[in-house]
């Protein structure tokens, strides 16, 4: 079979029209070569598609036929046309993005409404990772981009600062620390710690760490766990104390309380993703945050 999109439109035209030189007019020809399309493309199918009377044409029954065929094509060709450009745009396909849990009470939500409310067509994938594991993931192509403490990266990723956010005190109600409003640093020196282990959350580890020297303490930790908010169980239980993110505070956990610390310590929030990505729908994320860095 030897027919080509061309001799669709063509033939939809004629059969649109009901008038080869109408036709010829609304598709920006003359009549001749329209007309040897037509013909052609009866050839090829071996049936005559119209009937020729003085005032135009009509269509045969097999005309009739090809040209409900011929619009439905055409419609889905149209349709892959516009989905293709839809993905080169990045208003369509997929994004992937890993994040450390932390990010679940700050960055994600605001991140993923006004992202998808701007490219509703995109399937917007989200995972919660640990964070140590997130660079390789990314390395690995696993995900698109990730969003996660600020760490050391090869030169291979790209790095962009989101925010930086101040670590809290939690610690039982019952305890003498949660009748302060603001705890001095100094007043931790004799307490029992429940922290993330280094191997996990190095960045959240080293703000405890450098904190507590600046009162010339070292930090007595006595439980580890991975997930801040198995950490505040823990603080609930008055089994210590804990430094954690201040979006925390939106767990209500019973027998919590978060105080303020004078200079407390901070982590820095990043996006990170591969410098060699082709993915539109993470360059237009990209283009977002830039664009508007008070979004979160």
């Amino acid at each position: 079979m030897n027919i080509d999109i061309k001799q669709l439109k063509y033939f939809v035209a004629v059969a649109e029209t009901g008038n080869i030189g109408q036709a010829a007019k609304w598709l920006h020809l003359t009549q001749p070569p329209l007309s040897r399309q037509i013909s052609l493309l009866e050839n090829e199918l071996s049936t005559p598609l119209f009937i020729r009377h003085p005032k135009g044409v009509t269509l045969t029954p097999a005309g009739e036929s090809f040209y409900k065929d011929s619009k439905q094509i055409l419609a889905s060709l149209s349709d892959a046309y516009k989905n293709v450009q839809n993905i080169v745009q990045g208003k369509a396909g997929q994004l992937s993005i890993g994040f450390m849990m932390h990010a679940a009470y700050n960055i994600i939500p605001q991140l993923t409404k006004k992202y998808l409310a701007q490219y509703p067509d995109v399937a917007l994938h989200l995972q919660e990772v640990i964070p140590t594991e997130l660079v390789q993931l990314i390395q690995a192509a696993k995900f698109d981009a990730a969003i996660m403490w600020k760490t050391e990266c090869d030169t291979s990723l790209n790095v962009l600062k989101l925010r930086e956010e101040k670590l809290c005190l939690a610690v039982p109600s019952t305890h003498p620390l949660a009748k302060s409003d603001t705890v001095s640093g100094a007043t931790l020196a004799q307490e029992s710690f429940i922290a993330t282990p280094l191997s996990v959350a190095p960045e959240l580890r080293n703000a405890l760490q450098s904190y507590a020297r600046q009162f010339n303490f070292e930090p007595k930790v006595i439980l580890e766990t991975q997930l801040q908010q198995t950490i505040v169980n823990m603080v609930s239980e008055e089994l210590g104390i804990a430094l954690v993110p201040e979006p925390l505070k939106k767990i209500q956990i019973p027998n919590v309380t978060f105080r303020d610390l004078p200079n407390a310590p901070t982590v820095e929030y990043v996006i990170v993703w591969r410098k060699d990505s082709l993915n539109p729908a993470l360059l237009n994320l990209i283009e977002r945050i830039k664009s508007d860095f008070n979004m979160y």
